[in-house]
């Protein structure tokens, strides 16, 4: 087993931070929207986007489920707004207004063993 009986990493493969990208749209079906989850300590940080598009007519909110958890994080219409965080598991949007839309990017760091 590596490093079970020395402190060289001789036998272990340095970690790997790879990334990934996931973009997707909402618009108001219900409220709040689960646009991602994701399995306690899948991913080692991640950076959270969300545009409210200019036709919404209101603040929409987003919450990053994380530890710890990020939110509610205002976003007026045709602005975004961005935040990072360590260990996250979820993005709730909240857009409680009829014909409410936008888009959201999250970009997302795991590692892995190579």
């Amino acid at each position: 087993m590596c490093n079970s009986q020395s402190s060289s990493n001789a036998c272990c493969p340095a970690p790997q931070i790879i990334q990934e990208k996931i973009c997707g749209n909402f618009s108001t079906t219900t409220d709040p929207i689960s646009v991602w989850t994701a399995t306690d300590n899948s991913y080692i940080s991640g950076t959270f986007e969300v545009f409210n598009s200019d036709s919404t007519p209101g603040n929409a909110t987003f919450d990053v489920v994380a530890n710890p958890d990020v939110g509610p994080i205002p976003v007026l219409p045709g602005t975004t707004m961005s935040v990072s965080v360590r260990r996250p598991t979820g993005l709730i949007v909240h857009a409680p207004f009829a014909g409410a839309s936008g888009t959201y990017c999250l970009t997302l760091y795991k590692r892995v063993l190579a």
